[in-house]
């Protein structure tokens, strides 16, 4: 069996090493896999086209500075699946790319396309789905609910789980040590001002204020924020300017993982920026306060064009409004430090919505990389006894 993967972020690296492992797995070690990836794709066995980190492009503006060298890989990847004529071509998230090879792949052959992470249609731009399925024959999903939006657009979906539910948790001597390390011993608060520099950099003040409100009700509260390394320098920055005396965990200064997972599992509650740290959040126990803003063009847009009331997955994924969210206009220092307060009063409010998002997600069930291969498998037999 010979696949064709395509990765570009390390986030897909992840997802497809996990996948990788899985189809190697069930189909006995008779897979050969052809694409493009990194270090954890490699290391199940896939030999990368080109180094991932080139496609791995975010943003209109860098995505149009760098055109003419993405198009081209673009083409190149394309004209690679089809010398290598596969048995599928699965594309990791990364639309903006893996979407364009599948066009180019379907446009002079039958070759099996599959997606795997479903594009926010529910959220925004529902038409993004009728568009795929014009190439894409099956995706794979990491939410419960995305099913229905990409099988009303004419596609197979499979929803296969979250990575998050295999991600290890911390035990009581990791955060025994985190506490230890930066010599922690009362209650103390996550900040998690984003890991790119437009969210730091507009999140930043406002995270400030709000500390300033509740650590003058909250004295012995000590605020710790664990820097993403792409924004270590400047979370470093802001963070020296906030009150309370905090503790930044920069993985420069110390890279073990344990750490970030003591420090995530031992906190009272968090102060986070609206993405997939909710869900890490959620996976340890620790509530939170969601609080997001951007640039005042794309607030202008993305209200408009927004279909729920809602962008905190963990209120998502239990259709209940547990986690108190602040986005956009909202985005200010009072409501945020009022709800934070609340929340350090009443931890337990989001214990049964935490819980419940980790078990939809599939923590009790097969790891997701195992789910996915099998759901890419079926799909191919599926394929074939229609044929």
């Amino acid at each position: 069996m010979r696949v064709f993967v395509i990765a570009g972020e390390l986030s897909g690296d992840k997802l497809g090493a996990a996948m990788m492992q899985g189809l190697t797995e069930l189909a006995d070690g008779q897979v050969e896999f052809q694409g493009v990836g990194g270090p954890r794709m490699e290391a199940q066995g896939l030999s990368s086209l080109f180094p991932m980190d080139e496609i791995s492009v975010m943003g209109i503006t860098e995505i149009l500075s760098q055109y003419s060298h993405l198009k081209a890989r673009i083409r190149q990847t394309a004209d690679a699946v089809l010398a290598a004529r596969p048995d599928v071509l699965i594309s990791i998230d990364l639309p903006e790319f893996s979407l364009r090879v599948a066009r180019l792949v379907k446009a002079v052959s039958d070759i099996r396309t599959v997606h795997y992470v479903a594009p926010t249609v529910w959220a925004w731009r529902p038409g993004r789905a009728a568009k795929m399925a014009r190439h894409i024959d099956q995706v794979l999903a990491l939410f419960p609910f995305e099913p229905p939006y990409m099988e009303a657009a004419g596609m197979r979906c499979d929803f296969v789980g979250h990575p998050v539910v295999t991600d290890p948790v911390a035990t009581a001597e990791e955060i025994a040590a985190f506490r230890t390390t930066f010599g922690l011993e009362g209650d103390y608060l996550l900040v998690l001002p984003g890991s790119r520099k437009s969210e730091v950099s507009r999140l930043a003040p406002i995270f400030g204020e709000v500390l300033s409100r509740v650590v003058a009700a909250r004295p012995d509260l000590r605020p710790v924020v664990p820097a993403a390394s792409p924004v270590a320098e400047a979370v470093s920055e802001a963070a020296s300017t906030w009150p309370g005396n905090p503790v930044v965990l920069d993985p420069r200064s110390y890279p073990d993982p344990a750490l970030k997972r003591g420090a995530f599992a031992g906190a009272r509650a968090a102060l986070a920026a609206s993405g997939t740290v909710s869900l890490e959040l959620a996976a340890v126990g620790t509530p939170m306060v969601v609080a997001y803003d951007m640039n005042w063009l794309s607030r202008q847009v993305i209200s408009r064009m927004l279909l729920v009331d809602t962008v905190t997955l963990v209120n998502l994924v239990t259709q209940t409004r547990s986690v108190p969210e602040f986005v956009g206009k909202n985005c200010r220092p009072e409501p945020v430090a009022d709800a934070l307060l609340q929340v350090l009063d009443n931890p337990e409010a989001q214990a049964a919505a935490m819980a419940e998002t980790m078990q939809k997600l599939g923590r009790d069930g097969p790891p997701p990389g195992l789910r996915a291969a099998r759901a890419v498998l079926d799909g191919i037999a599926d394929a074939n006894t229609a044929h």
